[in-house]
């Protein structure tokens, strides 16, 4: 099981963004996704969460929420708990990232960017202020087959079916 952070700075409406673009055998290779990564030996979630913050951005974080806990499942990767948080106030300056590109990108943008089907249903639960969540995503290569939300599933019925689209009906009924 892999234990991992991702992070969203989020400042006037907009989010941090990096564009992975520079590691040749990258499971996010040219997908748009926040800062975060691995947890190395003895480190808490939070503690993940600086240093890679402060590895991939330079900045320090001074103020950020714990969201929620992300379950990854593929059939080509190990298994991923993933700890997902804001960051809303930060001390330093952005420098250069040696993973991809950063750039700041308007929320309401982030839907038409390349980032997994997935990830838009907890952008969806970010930008709704959703209180902390845990949301199991199920893939098949890079198609999301199964999502739960809290513990309620939703399994793919058809080969053509959009599962964001549906989450986003479900939750304005």
């Amino acid at each position: 099981m892999l234990l991992t952070t991702l992070c969203y700075l989020e400042r006037d409406g907009r989010y941090l963004m990096m564009h992975r673009t520079k590691k040749k055998h990258d499971i996010n290779k040219d997908k748009w996704v926040g800062v975060g990564g691995k947890f190395e030996d003895k480190e808490s979630p939070e503690d993940c969460l600086l240093r890679e913050t402060r590895e991939e951005t330079g900045l320090i974080l001074t103020d950020y929420a714990f969201r929620g806990i992300v379950t990854f499942v593929t059939d080509r990767y190990e298994t991923e708990f993933m700890h997902l948080y804001s960051a809303y106030d930060w001390e330093g300056s952005i420098g250069d990232c040696d993973e991809g590109e950063l750039e700041w990108l308007d929320k309401d943008k982030v839907f038409d960017l390349n980032i997994w089907e997935g990830d838009k249903i907890f952008f969806w639960l970010m930008q709704h202020g959703a209180p902390f969540f845990s949301l199991k995503l199920v893939y098949t290569g890079d198609r999301l087959d199964a999502y739960a939300l809290d513990g309620v599933y939703v399994r793919r019925q058809r080969p053509d079916q959009d599962m964001f689209g549906e989450f986003v009906q479900s939750r304005e009924i």
